[in-house]
Protein backbone atom coordinates (compact mmCIF):
# COMPACT_ATOMS: atom_id res chain seq x y z
CA UNK A 1 0.00 0.00 0.00
CA UNK A 2 1.41 3.40 -0.41
CA UNK A 3 1.31 5.45 2.24
CA UNK A 4 1.48 9.37 2.10
CA UNK A 5 3.41 11.42 4.86
CA UNK A 6 3.27 14.69 5.08
CA UNK A 7 6.58 17.21 4.96
CA UNK A 8 7.20 20.48 6.82
CA UNK A 9 5.78 22.48 4.09
CA UNK A 10 2.62 20.64 4.04
CA UNK A 11 2.94 18.71 0.70
CA UNK A 12 2.25 15.28 0.50
CA UNK A 13 5.34 12.75 -0.13
CA UNK A 14 4.70 9.03 -1.02
CA UNK A 15 6.19 6.87 0.87
CA UNK A 16 8.19 3.51 -1.15
CA UNK A 17 5.72 1.05 -2.47
CA UNK A 18 7.87 -2.21 -3.22
CA UNK A 19 6.22 -5.62 -4.80
CA UNK A 20 7.64 -8.28 -6.69
CA UNK A 21 6.18 -10.32 -9.85
CA UNK A 22 7.77 -12.93 -11.83
CA UNK A 23 8.08 -12.05 -15.78
CA UNK A 24 5.66 -15.84 -16.63
CA UNK A 25 4.49 -15.98 -19.96
CA UNK A 26 0.92 -14.80 -18.81
CA UNK A 27 2.46 -12.17 -17.74
CA UNK A 28 4.52 -11.08 -20.66
CA UNK A 29 1.04 -12.00 -23.00
CA UNK A 30 -0.60 -9.52 -20.89
CA UNK A 31 1.78 -7.12 -21.38
CA UNK A 32 2.14 -7.56 -25.09
CA UNK A 33 -1.59 -7.91 -25.00
CA UNK A 34 -2.61 -4.57 -23.57
CA UNK A 35 0.49 -2.61 -25.60
CA UNK A 36 0.00 -3.71 -28.81
CA UNK A 37 -3.35 -1.44 -29.19
CA UNK A 38 -1.04 1.67 -27.98
CA UNK A 39 2.13 0.94 -29.55
CA UNK A 40 3.43 2.39 -33.00
CA UNK A 41 2.76 -1.36 -34.73
CA UNK A 42 -0.92 -1.70 -33.82
CA UNK A 43 -1.46 -2.70 -36.98
CA UNK A 44 0.24 -4.60 -39.11
CA UNK A 45 1.64 -3.62 -42.27
CA UNK A 46 0.90 -5.32 -45.40
CA UNK A 47 2.34 -3.20 -47.70
CA UNK A 48 5.81 -4.53 -47.55
CA UNK A 49 4.76 -8.28 -48.20
CA UNK A 50 2.77 -7.40 -51.17
CA UNK A 51 5.50 -5.08 -52.69
CA UNK A 52 7.91 -7.97 -52.16
CA UNK A 53 5.09 -10.22 -53.78
CA UNK A 54 4.28 -7.77 -56.96
CA UNK A 55 8.06 -7.65 -57.49
CA UNK A 56 8.31 -11.76 -57.53
CA UNK A 57 5.84 -12.11 -59.60
CA UNK A 58 6.53 -9.62 -61.57
CA UNK A 59 10.13 -10.98 -61.42
CA UNK A 60 9.16 -14.53 -62.21
CA UNK A 61 6.69 -13.73 -64.93
CA UNK A 62 8.36 -11.01 -66.71
CA UNK A 63 11.99 -11.74 -67.25
CA UNK A 64 13.88 -14.37 -68.98
CA UNK A 65 16.43 -14.00 -65.66
CA UNK A 66 16.62 -17.50 -64.09
CA UNK A 67 13.61 -17.88 -62.07
CA UNK A 68 15.36 -18.23 -58.37
CA UNK A 69 15.09 -14.10 -58.07
CA UNK A 70 11.64 -14.37 -58.26
CA UNK A 71 10.92 -17.50 -56.15
CA UNK A 72 12.87 -15.43 -53.73
CA UNK A 73 11.08 -12.70 -53.55
CA UNK A 74 7.80 -14.44 -53.32
CA UNK A 75 9.54 -16.78 -50.73
CA UNK A 76 10.22 -13.51 -48.72
CA UNK A 77 6.78 -12.38 -48.62
CA UNK A 78 5.13 -15.73 -47.51
CA UNK A 79 7.64 -15.28 -44.93
CA UNK A 80 6.86 -11.49 -44.26
CA UNK A 81 3.10 -12.89 -44.05
CA UNK A 82 3.34 -15.38 -41.59
CA UNK A 83 5.54 -12.96 -39.51
CA UNK A 84 3.04 -10.78 -39.54
CA UNK A 85 0.04 -13.48 -38.18
CA UNK A 86 1.96 -14.93 -35.71
CA UNK A 87 3.74 -12.05 -34.29
CA UNK A 88 2.70 -12.37 -30.56
CA UNK A 89 3.36 -15.71 -30.62
CA UNK A 90 6.50 -15.03 -31.79
CA UNK A 91 7.16 -12.02 -29.47
CA UNK A 92 6.20 -13.99 -26.18
CA UNK A 93 8.70 -17.12 -27.77
CA UNK A 94 11.84 -14.35 -28.16
CA UNK A 95 11.22 -13.28 -24.78
CA UNK A 96 10.69 -16.49 -23.27
CA UNK A 97 14.14 -17.36 -24.54
CA UNK A 98 15.82 -13.91 -23.05
CA UNK A 99 17.38 -14.44 -19.89
CA UNK A 100 14.94 -12.49 -18.08
CA UNK A 101 12.21 -15.18 -18.73
CA UNK A 102 10.53 -16.42 -15.35
CA UNK A 103 12.88 -14.09 -13.17
CA UNK A 104 11.54 -12.50 -10.18
CA UNK A 105 11.28 -8.68 -10.72
CA UNK A 106 11.48 -5.85 -7.81
CA UNK A 107 9.35 -2.98 -8.08
CA UNK A 108 10.03 0.08 -6.15
CA UNK A 109 7.78 3.21 -6.81
CA UNK A 110 8.58 6.55 -4.60
CA UNK A 111 8.81 9.64 -5.20
CA UNK A 112 11.92 9.54 -7.68
CA UNK A 113 10.37 7.38 -9.82
CA UNK A 114 9.83 3.35 -11.03
CA UNK A 115 12.56 0.88 -10.27
CA UNK A 116 12.48 -2.39 -12.06
CA UNK A 117 14.97 -4.81 -10.38
CA UNK A 118 15.70 -8.57 -11.38
CA UNK A 119 18.99 -10.66 -11.43
CA UNK A 120 19.76 -9.73 -14.80
CA UNK A 121 18.77 -5.96 -15.02
CA UNK A 122 17.49 -2.52 -13.52
CA UNK A 123 16.00 0.27 -14.79
CA UNK A 124 14.48 2.82 -13.24
CA UNK A 125 12.23 5.38 -14.99
CA UNK A 126 11.97 8.95 -13.15
CA UNK A 127 9.04 11.05 -13.34
CA UNK A 128 9.97 13.38 -15.06
CA UNK A 129 11.23 11.17 -18.06
CA UNK A 130 7.81 10.13 -18.08
CA UNK A 131 5.99 11.42 -21.09
CA UNK A 132 2.30 10.07 -20.72
CA UNK A 133 0.79 7.68 -18.49
CA UNK A 134 -1.93 5.06 -20.26
CA UNK A 135 -4.30 3.45 -17.83
CA UNK A 136 -5.47 0.47 -19.58
CA UNK A 137 -8.08 -2.25 -18.64
CA UNK A 138 -5.29 -4.69 -16.93
CA UNK A 139 -2.54 -2.44 -16.67
CA UNK A 140 0.02 0.86 -17.09
CA UNK A 141 1.86 1.88 -19.84
CA UNK A 142 4.45 4.20 -19.07
CA UNK A 143 5.55 6.10 -22.18
CA UNK A 144 8.74 7.65 -21.54
CA UNK A 145 10.25 11.01 -23.17
CA UNK A 146 12.52 8.90 -25.52
CA UNK A 147 9.56 7.25 -26.80
CA UNK A 148 10.18 3.75 -24.97
CA UNK A 149 7.00 1.85 -23.47
CA UNK A 150 7.38 -0.10 -20.21
CA UNK A 151 4.35 -2.06 -18.87
CA UNK A 152 2.71 -2.41 -15.00
CA UNK A 153 0.39 -4.78 -14.52
CA UNK A 154 -2.34 -3.92 -11.95
CA UNK A 155 -2.45 -7.62 -10.49
CA UNK A 156 0.70 -6.44 -9.25
CA UNK A 157 -0.48 -2.88 -7.62
CA UNK A 158 -3.03 -2.00 -5.03
CA UNK A 159 -6.16 -0.04 -6.65
CA UNK A 160 -4.07 2.71 -4.12
CA UNK A 161 -1.07 2.18 -5.83
CA UNK A 162 -2.80 3.09 -9.51
CA UNK A 163 -4.48 5.86 -8.05
CA UNK A 164 -1.27 7.36 -7.03
CA UNK A 165 0.66 6.46 -9.82
CA UNK A 166 -1.80 8.50 -11.91
CA UNK A 167 -2.33 11.04 -9.59
CA UNK A 168 1.70 11.62 -8.97
CA UNK A 169 2.09 11.44 -13.07
CA UNK A 170 -0.50 14.50 -13.57
CA UNK A 171 1.67 16.43 -10.90
CA UNK A 172 5.11 16.04 -12.65
CA UNK A 173 3.39 17.19 -15.75
CA UNK A 174 4.90 20.37 -16.60
CA UNK A 175 2.42 23.37 -16.64
CA UNK A 176 0.48 24.59 -19.60
CA UNK A 177 0.46 28.25 -20.39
Amino acid sequence: MVKMAHSANGSEAMQSFKTTFTLSRDYLAECYDQSLPHGKNAKPNFFFPGALLVVGVGLFVYTEQPKILGSLFIAMAALELLHIRYRRAWWLARQMWGNTANTTVELTIDDNGITAKSTNNETTLLWTDIDRMIDTELGLILVSTSKGQQYLSKATLTQDTVDHLLAKHKESLPEST
